[in-house]
């Protein structure tokens, strides 16, 4: 029972990945077992296009890698004498989706009770005040006494930091003003009936 489910398994997968249909911009490996000089690695070019020798331009998008191997068999087979031609069509590497250019910059995020709630791009070290400051300080409503910064580690844990503007002010917690880290979030809660 075990090895059926193992081969259906591995013949799924094998269709799934036979299924992935060719786009512009993917590299294809190539290989030819009859002739190692024809292996080569390809890019799909925008006209949806390869080229390969001995078959010339070939439409490849829209096609499977098995789709395009047979395509390829059929215009080599002139070429050998081999009845059974053996060529692999692998995709090497899809082209990544492009990442905003805005989306690479190191950010935190102001939230709550501050005049301008949002993201903000941090090129310098900045300082929790700092942050606050850029957010169009604190609201009208703005508990200054339990004003969060969370931070979240690489493994996925959070680290909240507290801190008292109050104190600060009164220059009791200059410690509590830490300087901010890309993705940080600095959480201003409204204030309490007793704050």
């Amino acid at each position: 029972m075990r090895i059926l489910l193992v081969l259906f398994c591995f013949g799924w997968l094998i269709s799934a990945a036979d299924a992935q249909t060719l786009k512009s911009g993917d590299t294809l490996s190539i290989t030819v077992l009859q002739d190692p000089k024809l292996d080569r690695t390809v890019v799909v070019d925008p006209l949806g296009e390869i080229a390969f020798p001995l078959a010339g331009h070939i439409r490849a998008r829209g096609l499977t890698p098995v789709a395009l191997e047979n395509i390829l068999k059929a215009k080599l087979k002139p070429n050998y004498k081999d009845d059974t031609l053996d060529v692999t069509v692998a995709i090497a590497n899809a082209p990544k989706e492009e990442v905003p250019e805005e989306d690479l910059k190191p950010k935190v995020f102001v939230t709550g009770e501050v005049l301008r709630p949002g993201s903000y791009v941090v090129r310098q070290p900045t300082t929790l005040m700092q942050a606050i400051a850029l957010a169009g300080g604190f609201g009208p409503y703005a508990s200054k006494k339990r004003i969060q910064v969370r931070r979240r580690a690489p493994g996925g844990d959070e680290t909240i930091f507290v801190f008292n503007y109050r104190a600060y002010e009164a220059g009791a917690d200059l410690e509590g003003n830490i300087t901010l880290r890309r993705g940080d979030v600095i959480v201003v809660p409204e204030r309490g009936l007793f704050d």
